[in-house]
């Protein structure tokens, strides 16, 4: 009866390792603290990542690829800036660590340009007002004006 409950209990215990993986050994990213600036500054940063801020400002970033990062402000047009990740693995006397590109992330915001405005058409000549009557016509069944 003992080699039984020892089969089973070694059958379901096999049976888990059939869906194993190594992505259960793999760490999670670091988060590497990400400088964010504006020329002029005050512009809304969001991240295609999730975390937003008001520049200048800095954010920590947990990532192994790379994201976006779009710059609004008003007025302005938006600027999205390509960030690129790059993790260097480390060896035996060193640490793995990451690089940010470009670090810090800057954006140079260009105004608006003015709405256009509408094409000129000329406008449309008004019909001159007939020349009032100086006198009722003959026959007229009204008044003449008074002066």
């Amino acid at each position: 009866m003992r080699r039984v409950i020892v089969l089973a209990a070694a059958s379901l215990s096999l049976a888990g390792c059939a869906s194993f993986s190594m992505d259960g050994f793999k760490s999670s990213p670091v988060p590497v603290t990400v400088q964010f600036d504006s020329v002029p500054p005050g512009a809304d940063v969001v991240t295609s990542v999730g975390p937003g801020c008001k520049t200048p400002c800095s954010l920590p970033i947990a990532t192994e690829t790379g994201f976006t990062a779009t710059f609004n402000l008003a007025k302005y047009q938006p600027v999205t800036v390509p960030v690129t990740v790059t993790k260097v693995p480390g060896d035996f006397t060193t640490a793995a660590t990451t690089v940010v590109d470009p670090s810090p992330v800057v954006a140079e915001l260009q105004p608006m340009p003015p709405p256009r405005r509408a094409a000129h058409k000329p406008a449309k000549k008004r019909a001159a007002p007939a020349p009032a009557a100086a006198a009722p016509a003959e026959g007229s069944p009204f008044p003449a004006p008074a002066r």
